[in-house]
């Protein structure tokens, strides 16, 4: 499969791009600085790019079959990369008739909220994280409505280290016995299960430890 992953120079990004491409896809790496990849193989396209600039976004969703969304915002707390660069992706997947979207979001997120613990809820996500919250609920929001053939994948706090396949999915917003952490390499193979598997079609899934 021939995809592309938008915000590919990102901790989880990276991850992704690495492990699509040892399960056998053809990826298209698209980030303002795509040289920091640091990654090379016959299989990997380099594409310099704005999220934010609706043409350089329409130009390479072309001729993919699928799209995978990454988008950070590193350190800040304040910006909208998130929901606008997502808005751009689906406006041009559908100007290239592209159906297949996998967006990174966060546990947390809407109905997830109730997985989470007093931490999480009143000090990340309500005073220090509440912006970057809020644009993770309005991307989910424009994926929801975008019509496309898509799956939110919402994980907990990342940490590093291999992938160790233990984590729980699809799991109730009732859920309460989980330690809100995951591997960036676990998310990183379960985005790229999404490509094959059609299990979480039009829906939202939380992963965690």
């Amino acid at each position: 499969m021939k995809v592309i992953i938008f915000g590919a120079t990102g901790s989880v990004g990276r991850l992704a791009v690495k492990q699509m491409l040892a399960d056998g896809h053809q990826v298209t790496a698209f980030a303002r600085w795509p040289e920091k990849l640091a990654i090379r193989a016959d299989a990997l396209t380099l594409q310099a790019g704005d999220a934010m600039d609706p043409q350089a976004v329409s130009e390479a969703v072309k001729g993919h079959d699928a799209v995978v969304v990454t988008l950070g915002a590193g350190t800040s707390r304040k910006s909208v990369i998130r929901s606008r660069g997502t808005m751009n992706v689906i406006q041009a997947m559908h100007e290239h008739g592209v159906r297949r979207l996998i967006c990174q979001s966060t546990l947390g997120a809407h109905e997830s909220w109730g997985n989470l613990n007093f931490f999480w809820k009143r000090i990340m996500f309500g005073m220090l994280l509440k912006p970057v919250f809020k644009d993770h609920e309005l991307q989910e929001q424009l994926v929801r409505a975008s019509g496309l053939d898509w799956t939110i994948v919402r994980p907990s706090a990342f940490t590093d280290g291999p992938a160790l396949g233990t984590f729980k999915e699809d799991f109730p917003a009732t859920e309460r016995r989980l330690s809100l952490k995951i591997a960036r390499a676990d998310l990183a193979g379960f985005l790229s299960r999404q490509l094959r598997e059609k299990r979480y079609l039009g829906r939202a899934v939380g992963i965690s430890n």
